[in-house]
């Protein structure tokens, strides 16, 4: 029976190998604290964070998460330790709550590694706190218990190492920060979770963070845009970024381009500083509807057959998008149990087989030999069982894959599905959009499609920098810069492919035309705003125009005059492709794209920078919010990515057209002959 503790409570421990879950509705950052029998922390190292997650018996989560899991083995914890106390706090420098005061209560649950509750306790009465002591476990007597202490500290974490006697308290709590930045930088976002009475929208939803970067991209201004009923802003972007009136530049040339009555209807110009209501009318105030009818029940001793769109929502697209991110949580967390398995082998190996070396009596002879093997026996005996359980669940998910993804819509479908063949341009934005695969070394049979939600609420990075993919093998500069602009076209063409005609604009700026060759497909079929930019000039006109039109849109939102627009204001979204960057940009150039990166996403205005990092060095630190702003993709396989669960690195691999392959083009045609009659 589960011990449901208040603050100062204290209960015993059954069990030395534990789990301590956290649950919140917003994202924590989860560490651990040893002690001594004074409960001071001797050193740096007897703390476990996400920029230092394993100490002897003890492992926390790589990153700031709304759930976590700490692995705890009292039994390995060294002598001179006699607390642990688990530590939460609120991520730094980023668009979440600041205190504790404006989020859910957290609650903190001690179990056995079977999941079985122990002991519970949710973290109540915390107002300006930013930092906590949720509970400590600690031995009296050579037992261990467990005690809820809920302690709260305004200052931080580096108030509460502080108070923990840690010396070095304010440099480990930068550390820390800067860790759980980068961690959030590499995390897929996780979908939202659905309001109360089942409305897809994400109202105020806080956007996720590129890999290989340490912070969070600022949102400001207290009036949020308006939202949709698909969970994202509404079109606030013009197609056209520039000021009415105001006379194109010359460009180089590159080469010559050859009503639903059941559809979600389109919301009325607002008036002035009155609220929009974007919900769909015949879903204000109802639930989703289940899922559909499982199939037939399986035979006893066998694994119920899966099916497509197996999860709650509102349509099929809808159910699948749900099912797809079930199917990754799925993945990671049976490979986390496989993972913690192999670990605690390990580690009872290791303890036995030092038992054995540490009596004179069995370290030579029959009887150390005999109680070696019977330690590496156990090892190969856990892990088969380990391996035997991951097996199962990578069964049944390769098998529900492979009923998912032929069922895919366009915007979810990889290039080669044969959904494409029959594409027609739809007349509503989906949910989601595909940007490629992952998969973890465990279970390389078994894709998750990486979703992500529409409109985007952060720009995308492709790297074009030389480095060495998952598989060994190493891509040099050249190589690697023209796969990256070729990544961005197919980004770019599925982006136009699943939005209404009329309703995506795409600009490019390619200062030196090194980018020339992959862009073929995009300028030959008309589907760009015009041509490319190029040189100085172009990239000062084109940043200047986006740069007004942003303000433009921000000011009449924000001023709730959405209704005050210019005639004619094409509300398109508008997706920006940067080639070659820092080439051609001066320092205003460069600015105007960190102001994009930080408040574009909001207004309707999107970044796509293809881009090697170490080109731009030179700008020193002045260009890290940049890359934090964006989410960090490569044109080869590389595993750079995190789940939003527990953290693993999931190889991701981009979704490009198969070579030889024409649908690209065709898809695009069928774009421009719509925009065509569109306008």
């Amino acid at each position: 029976m589960t011990a449901e503790l208040v603050r100062g409570q204290n209960h015993p421990l059954s069990q030395v190998r534990l789990e301590v879950r956290i649950s919140a509705g917003t994202p924590l950052v989860a560490a651990a604290a040893l002690g001594d029998e004074n409960g001071r922390i001797q050193g740096v190292e007897w703390v476990a964070h996400p920029g230092a997650p394993t100490q002897p018996g003890l492992e926390v989560s790589r990153q700031a998460a709304a759930d976590h899991r700490l692995a705890v083995d009292l039994d390995a914890m060294p002598e001179t330790v006699h607390r642990v106390s688990v530590l939460l706090a609120l991520p730094v420098g980023g668009t979440g709550p600041v205190c504790f005061a404006s989020v859910a209560a957290p609650f903190v649950a001690v179990t056995g590694l079977d999941g079985e509750e122990i002991a519970s306790y949710t973290i109540t009465g915390l107002e300006a706190e930013s930092a906590v002591v949720a509970l400590e476990l600690y031995r009296r007597q050579g037992a261990w218990k467990v005690r809820a202490i809920g302690q709260g500290y305004a200052g931080g974490l580096a108030e509460l190492l502080t108070d923990q006697g840690l010396a070095q308290a304010h440099q480990l709590a930068g550390s820390i920060n800067e860790a759980v930045a980068q961690g959030l930088a590499r995390s897929v976002q996780a979908p939202p979770p659905r309001t109360a009475d089942g409305d897809r929208s994400r109202q105020g939803a806080a956007p996720a963070l590129g890999p290989d970067q340490g912070g969070t991209t600022p949102q400001t201004g207290p009036v949020p845009p308006p939202v949709s009923p698909y969970g994202g802003q509404t079109p606030g972007g013009p197609g056209q970024p520039g000021v009415p009136g105001q006379p194109a530049p010359q460009q180089p040339s590159y080469p010559a381009a050859a009503p639903d009555p059941d559809a979600v209807t389109q919301p009325s110009a607002p008036t002035a500083g009155g609220p929009i209501d974007y919900s769909h009318p015949r879903r204000q105030n109802a639930a989703p509807p289940p899922p559909p009818p499982a199939a037939p029940p399986a035979a006893p001793g066998q694994p119920a057959q899966p099916v497509a769109g197996d999860a709650t929502g509102w349509s099929m697209e809808e159910r699948l998008y749900n099912q797809v991110w079930g199917m990754f949580e799925d993945l990671a967390r049976t490979t986390a149990a496989y993972r913690s398995a192999v670990d605690f082998a390990e580690s009872r190996m290791d303890k036995e087989l030092e038992q054995v070396l540490s009596d004179p009596r069995s370290r030579i002879g029959g009887q150390g030999d005999a109680a070696r093997e019977a330690a590496r026996a156990r090892h190969a005996e856990l892990v088969a069982q380990a391996r035997q359980a991951l097996d199962r669940d990578l069964a049944q998910l390769a098998a529900e894959a492979d009923v998912v993804e032929p069922a895919l819509p366009p915007a979810y479908a990889r290039w080669d599905n044969p959904v494409w063949h029959g594409y027609r341009v739809p007349m509503e934005i989906p949910m989601a959009l595909r940007l490629g695969d992952l998969h973890l070394p465990e279970a390389d049979r078994v894709r998750i499609p990486m979703l992500v939600r529409l409109p985007l609420e952060r720009g995308l990075w492709i790297d074009s920098g030389a480095a060495g993919s998952s598989d060994g093998s190493f891509t040099d500069s050249p190589t690697m810069a023209r796969l990256a602009m070729e990544t961005a076209v197919a980004h770019a063409a599925r982006l136009l492919a699943v939005y209404p005609a009329g309703e995506f604009t795409v600009h490019v700026i390619d200062p030196a035309g090194s980018g020339a060759q992959a862009l073929v497909p995009l300028v030959q079929s008309g589907v760009l705003a015009a041509p490319p930019a190029l040189g100085a000039a172009g990239v000062a006109d084109v940043l200047g125009r986006l740069t007004q039109r942003v303000d433009l849109v921000q000011m009449a939102v924000r001023g709730g005059a959405a209704d005050s627009l210019p005639p004619g204001f094409d509300t398109s979204q508008q997706l920006l492709i940067v080639n070659d960057f820092p080439h051609g940009f001066d320092d205003r150039a460069v600015n105007q794209l960190r102001y994009l990166a930080d408040e574009g996403p909001a207004f309707g205005v999107h970044l796509m920078m293809v881009a090697d990092r170490e080109q731009s060095s030179g700008y020193g630190p002045l260009l890290d919010p940049l890359w934090r702003s964006l989410l960090r993709l490569t044109p080869v396989a590389d595993d750079h990515l995190a789940d939003p669960w527990v953290g693993h690195a999931w190889t991701y691999e981009p979704a490009l057209v198969p070579p030889g392959s024409q649908i690209l083009q065709q898809v695009l045609h069928q774009v421009a002959a719509a925009r065509t009659k569109f306008t």
